[in-house]
């Protein structure tokens, strides 16, 4: 489901004493928080704030524009922070984790078999794994690869795949 705010990262401290923080970002990498000058403090953007990130290690560095001590800056910590989804530019076919939850997985053969609500999405390095839950609780792992994701539309809220033979059930 596409988001007009999504979370970006958490504010885990203050780093020095001009009012700086520490933030550990929830995207791909330090480097793509680093690329927004305004960041929420809201999901829903009415709480903007003017920022300059940098990268440092896998954290990020953020000054706030008006939080100058570190005791201002002390009061943000385990804030989760919020970017504009306009403000991001992704390439074509490609979504944020968080427009993929709570999408229905369906077959893309067999538009009325739906496999189940993908719930989460861990990232194994080779390639991601998606975790889809069914109606009965029950969890199953795909990987998101082109021969397996055949179509993804987070506007609908509908992905498509062809799953691999033994994933759901045994099947042959």
């Amino acid at each position: 489901m596409i988001k007009e705010y999504l979370e970006i990262g958490k504010i885990t401290g203050t780093h020095g004493i001009k009012g700086e923080m520490r933030v550990h970002p929830w995207c791909d990498s330090p480097e793509f928080m680093s690329g927004f000058k305004t960041l929420y403090l809201d999901k829903k953007g009415e709480k903007p704030i003017k920022v300059k990130c940098k990268p440092h290690g896998n954290m990020v560095i953020l000054k706030a524009e008006g939080i100058d001590t570190i005791e201002e800056a002390s009061k943000y910590r385990e804030k989760v922070l919020f970017m504009k989804r306009s403000d991001a530019k992704l390439p074509e076919g490609h979504y944020f984790i968080q427009e993929l939850i709570d999408c229905t997985v369906i077959d893309a053969d067999d538009e009325a078999k739906t496999y189940g609500t993908l719930t989460d999405v861990s990232m194994t390095g080779a390639n991601d794994v998606w975790h889809i839950t069914d109606g009965e609780g029950r969890e199953y792992l795909i990987p998101a690869i082109p021969p397996v994701v055949i179509e993804t539309d987070v506007v609908s809220g509908i992905i498509k795949i062809r799953p691999l033979k033994g994933i759901f059930d045994d099947e042959d």
